[in-house]
């Protein structure tokens, strides 16, 4: 199996119980989770040694986010340990036509305040694969852009591929700075993942008349997208979910790919939600599965979408699927049945 690390922030995740709003909840359920730490639990599930860079409060509030991860076989021998705190972010689940929403509490977390010199990052790459980032890391501070950059540069420097899912925040900065910052990453990345809203707010790359809000595709449009991204960025793979939204409950998923030849649009699944936080990791962490596992681009794309909608069936952050369900599911068994 390969050797893969991921770069990033987990943050302690405080939701309402149930689909109480939060004026209801007279308490939160606790799970740890961010973006990147998302693909190394999924990641390590599917049997791949996984390492996940972050840096931590000295505490024990930072102890149990590190030991969420190695409850699911992630390495933590690279996290760093130091700064005030953790970042914690709120979510009220929505159902049907009421949207769910995210709360950040995170300014001036322990891994937004961390500098190059907390890591080695030529001992950390020394032998790895993969490396994969999220657009939400550099959104987080200044420092955490030169951080991001700073593991792009070893990470090149000793042959990793390099994936990036592009993961577009509002909340954490403006399309402009987006673009300013993660159009310079884009040097580094092999494959580049997202969304309708990544692509447009991220790169600046609009596909023709999707509408994110209304979930209506145009899969021409995205195949004119990916082909400029790859002549201007020399991307491998370019490679985008599609959500098909109905309603906070009901999506439509499917993903289309493409690698400067060849545009693949994947089986379309209709999903009932309860927790769609996640999603789009689980979606890159199978990817990233399927290619190291040697499938050809077709099959890699199947099986990150049928793992990905697994995942929306799962409450927390992490994916916890097993290979064999998601194979299942690739194979056409959608039934739901008791398995006894």
């Amino acid at each position: 199996m390969a050797k893969v690390i991921t770069m990033g922030e987990i943050m302690l995740r405080l939701s309402t119980p149930g689909y109480q709003r939060y004026m209801q909840a007279n308490s939160f359920d606790i799970n740890y989770g961010g973006g990147e730490a998302n693909v190394a639990v999924s990641l390590a599930n599917y049997g791949h040694e996984t390492y996940f860079v972050t840096k931590v409060p000295n505490n024990p509030i930072g102890d149990c986010a590190i030991a969420a991860l190695r409850k699911f076989n992630v390495n933590c021998d690279y996290i760093a340990k130091g700064g005030d705190r953790l970042g914690i972010y709120f979510l009220e689940t929505g159902a049907s036509m009421r949207a769910s929403t995210v709360v950040y509490d995170r300014a001036n977390s322990s891994i937004a305040e961390a500098n190059p010199s907390d890591f080695d990052f030529d001992k950390i790459f020394d032998g790895m694969d993969w490396f994969h980032f999220t657009g939400i890391t550099p959104a987080i501070s200044d420092k955490a852009a030169l951080l991001t950059e700073e593991a792009l540069k070893a990470a090149k420097r000793n042959n990793l591929t390099v994936s990036v899912d592009l993961n577009y925040r509002k909340k954490l900065w403006t399309p402009e700075k987006a673009q300013t910052i993660m159009t310079n990453l884009m040097q580094y990345v092999d494959v580049c993942i997202g969304n309708e809203e990544d692509a447009e707010k991220v790169l600046g790359f609009k596909p023709g008349k999707t509408d994110v809000t209304s979930g209506e595709l145009e899969l021409a449009g995205y195949q004119d997208i990916f082909q400029q991204m790859i002549k201007k960025f020399n991307f491998k793979y370019v490679v985008s979910s599609l959500r098909e939204s109905y309603s906070a409950s009901d999506n439509g998923w499917s993903a289309c790919i493409y690698d400067g030849k060849e545009f693949y649009h994947s089986t379309k699944y209709d999903i009932r939600i309860v927790d769609r936080v996640g999603g789009g990791d689980s979606f890159a962490s199978g990817l990233i599965c399927g290619l190291l596992d040697g499938k050809k681009m077709k099959d890699s794309l199947e099986f990150a979408v049928a793992a990905s909608a697994l995942k929306h069936t799962i409450p927390g952050d992490f994916n916890m699927v097993t290979r064999a369900e998601v194979d299942a599911l690739v194979g056409g068994d959608a039934s739901g049945r008791v398995q006894r």
